[in-house]
């Protein structure tokens, strides 16, 4: 029987539309494929995965429960000159500008607007809050001090904000309403955990430290009323301390002992010092300086150390 040749001829698939490319791409009834593979296929790979990423998410967990045992959250791992902050505290100030302007360091009003000074009025109403200790979580924390005296152990020292405050009250409108008088700029002094003032005494005053504080330093007439992280606020040049006009520290002219070291207590409220301008000159830029003075806080305006700067203006 003679040998059959036989030809095979290759059959091109039908050209096939978008729309039918993309149903068959969906589900392939000759294949039994979704969406390109096969149900084996599928299964193989979605393993790999799961198995992939679980020893992934394993793993971070470990590192991270690792982390986590080497941190203290009520305690940073380092501390005072060995931390990022070092051992050199700030000051801060309130209001602030408007964010549109975060570098800026002008509070600039006109005391006839009231749209424009309830803006400022605001700001410290909100940053005032928890010193009013609304809804405060650690509320049973906080107890009242005597002077110079520290808290009992676990406890925190209240900052009242009473009478004794006064312009500087929300009921006053913190003195930005007032049509003569000016306003009140509340200070306060960065927390560094654990940081402990060193105090001036009568004999070792430096240099740079004005007459005015100096004095009132000398006339302590105890060593307690040494105990303090004093305050010096003054215009910048010759005509800024022309136009600042008086002011006062309320309720006193620096921070009392009874709240350092700060060492993370549960409901901690910083100090605060209230500058009230009485009287500045209106119409004019002032640029204000204001400076903490203890032993252990160096003043290095370009790295805002131990000093804080900003300008007043009222129209």
């Amino acid at each position: 029987m003679a040998d059959k040749k036989v030809n095979e001829f290759y059959t091109r698939p039908p050209v096939l539309g978008k729309w039918e490319s993309f149903r068959q791409f969906l589900w392939n009834s000759e294949t039994k494929q979704f969406l390109g593979r096969t149900g084996a296929s599928w299964g193989k790979i979605l393993l790999f995965y799961l198995i992939f990423y679980s020893v992934l998410i394993g793993f971070f967990a470990a590192m991270l429960a690792v982390f986590y045992q080497t941190l203290d959250m009520k305690k940073p791992k380092w501390e005072l000159k060995e931390s990022l902050i070092g051992d050199n505290p700030g000051l801060g100030f309130r209001p602030m500008p408007p964010e549109s302007n975060v570098e800026s360091t002008l509070i600039w009003y006109k005391s006839s607007d009231k749209g424009n000074v309830q803006y400022w009025q605001n700001q410290l109403k909100d940053f005032l809050k928890i010193y009013k200790k609304e809804k405060h979580p650690y509320d049973s924390n906080i107890m009242t001090c005597a002077d110079f005296q520290n808290a009992t152990d676990g406890k925190v020292c209240d900052v009242p904000m009473t009478e004794s405050w006064h312009p500087c009250l929300e009921e006053s409108g913190f003195g930005f309403g007032d049509p003569k008088g000016g306003p009140c700029i509340f200070l306060k002094l960065n927390k560094i955990y654990s940081w402990k003032p060193e105090y001036y005494e009568s004999s070792d005053l430096p240099d740079d430290m004005s007459e005015h504080l100096r004095q009132k330093i000398r006339k302590a007439q105890s060593k307690q009323e040494h105990k303090m992280v004093w305050i010096t606020c003054e215009g910048e040049n010759p005509a800024d301390k022309e136009n600042i006009g008086p002011f006062r520290y309320i309720p006193r002219d620096g921070f009392m002992s009874q709240y350092f070291p700060f060492m993370n207590q549960n409901g901690y409220l910083s100090p605060l010092v209230a500058i009230y301008f009485e009287q500045p000159e209106r119409g004019v830029l002032i640029n204000i300086e204001c400076k903490a003075w203890a032993k252990n806080i160096h003043h290095d305006r370009a790295d805002k150390r131990g000093s804080v700067h900003f300008e007043l203006m009222i129209d």
